[in-house]
């Protein structure tokens, strides 16, 4: 059971970034080299997807522009005898099948998803948040298609959070069926602490059948007139399995600075040409070990 299309909301005002989102979408902020956009688009064709479905608002535009083809910066770098360069910029274009959804005004998580039903190939697909940006040996939505090989129906990545911090997320309740895969029961919005069922806490990667987008137009808005997609997702796992898997990797929060920062790092001493002369330019400045 495999899916070839990846739904990636990009719709958010990024406040927590601003004033640097006010003219740049949070999307388009760099990690190195590339912007949170493109490391979701290639995860997503690294789990399979064909097609990507980019939710949008206004004013969003350049998120799309990314992935067009501009052959006069193509040409320009050629000129230049930028060959390397200029296959990279090329390579933009061709990375996937490519397409926007509008969501005009923003009434939650579960609305923007419900924009993309008519460009959705298959009976399941994707879901990436961008900001929860994961560095690990296997692409995070590339471990939800194996479990869900197995199961079908929902699934659905957690992470193991500090008991303390369980009021922050939407936690599941459940029981393990294999290693680092939870049957779900139930999700619990930020609950508190003393209640919470685990300390196992959604983060930003689904696989979902297509029968969510009914269940998502049934939901009614909730805080903020904002229609939930964990709201969606419980009434559909009445009737259709659900599994949440503990992902192997590192999450970072890109949508606030201090998780931007970390991830920038982290990534900028994985990669073999900068890993090695970063460290040693930390280890010259600061207290750190090499």
């Amino acid at each position: 059971m495999g899916f070839s299309t990846t739904v990636i909301p990009v719709a958010g005002l990024g406040t927590r970034f601003l004033p640097a989102t006010k003219a740049i979408p949070k999307e388009m902020l760099p990690l190195v080299d590339r912007p949170l956009i493109q490391y979701a688009v290639e995860e997503a064709i690294a789990a399979g997807s064909r097609r990507v479905v980019l939710v949008t608002a206004p004013g969003k535009e350049s998120v799309l522009e990314h992935f067009r083809r501009d052959e006069r910066l193509e040409e320009l770098l050629e000129g230049r005898g930028q060959r390397q360069r200029a296959d990279e910029v090329r390579r933009l274009a061709g990375l996937a099948e490519i397409r926007a959804a509008l969501q005009e005004r923003p009434l939650g998580v579960g609305h923007a998803i419900l924009q993309a039903r008519d460009r959705v190939q298959g009976d399941a697909f994707g879901v990436m948040f961008p900001d929860d940006y994961v560095l690990g040996q296997v692409p995070a939505l590339e471990q939800l298609r194996r479990v869900h090989e197995r199961y079908g129906g929902v699934v659905f990545a957690v992470e193991r959070v500090p008991r303390e911090r369980v009021d922050q997320y939407g936690v599941v309740a459940g029981e393990a069926v294999e290693e680092g895969v939870v049957r779900v029961h139930d999700m619990v919005e930020k609950p508190p602490v003393q209640e919470a069922p685990s300390e196992l806490a959604i983060v930003g990667r689904y696989l979902l059948p297509v029968e969510i987008f009914a269940e998502i137009e049934r939901t009614r808005p909730g805080a903020g007139g904002e229609i939930q997609l964990t709201d969606a997702m419980r009434a559909l796992m009445q009737r259709l399995p659900c599994h949440a898997v503990v992902l192997e990797g590192t999450r970072y929060d890109c949508g606030s600075v201090l998780g931007f920062l970390q991830a920038t790092m982290a990534t900028a001493l994985a990669r073999p040409e900068l890993g090695e002369p970063l460290r040693a330019w930390l280890a010259g400045r600061f207290d750190v070990d090499r």
